[in-house]
């Protein structure tokens, strides 16, 4: 499989928990054959549609948004964004656009930047997509390909072909529910910079920041955790904002922690599943060293105990998949969302100090009789500011919260569904073991 050429149907890129969704088709042993989806797993991966970090409800379905193809080069996605509409300010119904992953951040920072959406959560930003780690395994791999067998090449690179594809759809389908969730929404699919980004068929001329505007960037993220820190101890009256602020604080804190122990749970499942693997390896060596001797007896038990560790390596394997999606996934998305939320009560925070500031300086033009129409003009706009960020904030993290429940139950129940039917299966698979070898020792 080629790691700078590799082009997937993506039409259900949000299901990642069947491993036939994740199996390539046969490859040559060239390097620069491409990974596709054979039609039957095209088939499995629409009838399984529905599975998501997030399940996001596009209301009455006049804006679609899904990304129906995606083509991964040497340092960068191409995503093919294909829309349906009935909306009347767009120039077509159908429409089908490429997009990259900066083109995906220019979007994000263009709903952060925009004083009217300071009252909304806006939706988290896709990853950058990184396949650096599936591409030096399979450069390792061809390198060492002179030490190992055929079959034993041939099975490491399917595996390492199935963990690429699987890292590569689940980087499609965050890019994907990002788009979903403006969609959904009732201003943010409005906006002109989302439009310009699912309509404008040519290259948006998006580029990375340099170095200048990196330096930018990070002197304003300085700025603003400073000015977190200054109002931080604002007073505030509405004990509903009060709540939530101390309440997504905690939260974020603890999901994040949350996060990164679910991370290290999902490395020693998949640890567990390297361990059957080496065992199994040991295994299959074994068959080979005995063959020429022709004892059918051991080489019968042998390929018994190579199946039973190969079945195990392989539901460990799942089981760790599944974990990863539907739990750290789940868990690393909300970690996102939470801080979009923080993110929402420092603007709503900054408008409340902006409204007693102006409040205060209304005062003094009273008190020196100076610029009073100017500084009522000044407080004014203050105070609707304030008062509509009150009324959108509110929904907005309310809705959150709804939100938040019904990923994590539908997720997890998910998870624990699945983590049960394979434990089922495994121990079925052990008694029956054990009682082979028990009616053998008889035997003999």
């Amino acid at each position: 499989m080629s790691s700078n050429d590799l082009q997937v149907d993506t039409s259900h890129p949000l299901d990642f928990s069947d491993e036939n969704s994740l199996q390539p088709p046969a490859t040559k042993s060239s390097a620069s054959v491409p990974v596709d989806l054979s039609p039957s797993e095209h088939q499995d991966m629409m009838a399984r549609r529905n599975h998501r970090t997030e399940d996001v409800d596009l209301g009455d379905r006049s804006l679609v948004i899904d990304i129906s193809d995606a083509l991964s080069e040497r340092d960068k996605v191409k995503y093919t964004v294909h829309t349906k509409t009935s909306l009347s300010n767009f120039s077509k119904p159908d429409i089908s656009v490429v997009r990259e992953h900066e083109e995906f951040m220019w979007l994000h920072g263009c709903l952060v930047e925009t004083e009217s959406y300071a009252g909304f959560i806006i939706p988290p930003h896709p990853p950058k997509p990184d396949f650096d780690s599936s591409r030096e395994k399979l450069q390792k791999l061809g390198e060492g390909e002179s030490t190992m067998t055929k079959e034993e090449f041939q099975k490491s690179k399917n595996e390492l072909e199935q963990e690429y594809l699987a890292t590569f759809k689940k980087t499609v389908a965050m890019h994907e529910v990002f788009l979903c969730r403006l969609a959904a929404h009732p201003v943010l699919r409005n906006d002109p910079n989302f439009k310009i980004f699912l309509e404008y068929e040519d290259d948006l001329s998006v580029r990375g920041r340099n170095r200048r505007e990196q330096v930018g960037s990070i002197w304003k993220n300085f700025q603003k955790s400073a000015d977190e820190v200054l109002l931080s101890g604002q007073k505030d009256s509405d004990e509903f904002f009060e709540h939530e602020r101390n309440y997504l604080v905690e939260y974020h804190s603890l999901v994040k922690e949350t996060t990164a122990k679910s991370d290290r749970c999902t490395r020693n499942r998949k640890q567990v599943s390297d361990s059957y693997a080496k065992l199994a390896g040991c295994m299959e060596r074994m068959i080979r060293f005995e063959q020429p001797k022709n004892d059918h007896d051991v080489l019968r038990q042998l390929v018994k105990n190579h199946e039973v560790l190969e079945r195990l390596k392989k539901s460990e394997a799942r089981i760790s998949t599944d974990e990863e999606l539907k739990q750290s996934d789940t868990l690393r998305y909300f970690t996102r969302e939470s801080q979009a939320a923080k993110d929402l009560l420092y603007r709503r925070l900054r408008c409340l100090a902006n409204y007693e500031s102006a409040n205060k300086n209304l005062e003094r033009a009273r008190a020196r009789n100076r610029d009073i129409a100017k500084h009522e003009t000044e407080q004014q706009e203050a105070c609707k500011k304030f008062e509509d960020i009150n009324v959108v904030a509110k929904k907005e993290l309310q809705d959150m919260k709804k939100r938040r429940v019904e990923a994590f139950k539908k997720n997890l129940m998910d998870l624990a569904e699945f983590e049960v039917k394979q434990a089922h299966n495994q121990l079925s698979l052990l008694q029956s073991t054990l009682t082979l070898l028990k009616a053998k020792r008889n035997e003999e």
